[in-house]
């Protein structure tokens, strides 16, 4: 597969086959991925991979919080304090595309609690992937895991698995940290669902749209 083609290919799932991903696929898509850029060469990464009991484990916990109405403060600030256009427009037209697709009315509010709920159990995928930085590392760190991210999610596409990037995984790190041993030193950055695509489900059958070259580039000399 060419990377082009994986580029297009890629997409948010969020239901998946009960079919187990094989440990060799995880290690495949961790030991490409790693290849990714990285300043001075840090390779910040630092990954938890789970599946099974250990992750059923975690997101029981998540989910009880979030149906308690529980909140924590995440380890950095992902979206903006302030909504503004376009931004305000994508992320609106983003959830009506995905409630539209599922049916869901806007005064439906205990589907749409189920809908979310389902981020703290990464869409019952077969295998999550929890991402950490060390505290110390500055802003940079940030891209650097984003082209690492990436890598991840372009190699899992090529090798016929799907993922979805979830930056909701990251909104409990009190309790991801506390479960899964990790020392407060590390920042919960997000979490990526990996497994099989079920590719009857309604809810994968949508996509995002992106704007045209035009919008966000300008061409120099």
């Amino acid at each position: 597969m060419k990377v082009s083609d994986a580029l297009l290919q890629r997409k948010s799932v969020r239901a998946f086959l009960k079919k187990d991903v094989e440990r060799e696929k995880i290690e495949y898509i961790l030991e490409h991925a790693k290849h990714a850029p990285s300043g001075v060469n840090m390779q910040p990464w630092n990954v938890a991979v789970l599946s099974g009991e250990a992750k059923k484990n975690l997101e029981s916990k998540m989910e009880k919080a979030f149906r308690e109405g529980k909140k924590e403060e995440m380890d950095y600030t992902y979206y903006p304090l302030s909504w503004e256009d376009p931004y305000k427009s994508r992320r609106k037209e983003t959830g009506l595309m995905m409630y539209k697709t599922l049916n869901i009315s806007r005064e439906d509010k205990r589907k749409q609690m189920d809908q979310w709920a389902a981020n703290y159990r990464a869409f019952d995928a077969p295998v999550v992937m929890y991402f950490f930085k060390d505290k110390l590392l500055q802003a940079g760190s940030y891209l650097d895991y984003g082209m690492f991210l990436q890598s991840v999610m372009l190699t899992a596409t090529e090798i016929g698995l799907a993922t979805c990037p979830q930056a909701a995984l990251a909104e409990f790190p009190s309790i991801v940290k506390s479960e899964l041993n990790i020392a407060d030193d590390k920042e919960l950055l997000c979490g990526i669902a990996l497994g099989y695509e079920d590719k009857d489900a309604v809810i994968n059958s949508y996509r995002t749209p992106r704007i045209e070259i035009e919008e966000f580039a300008k061409f120099y000399g």
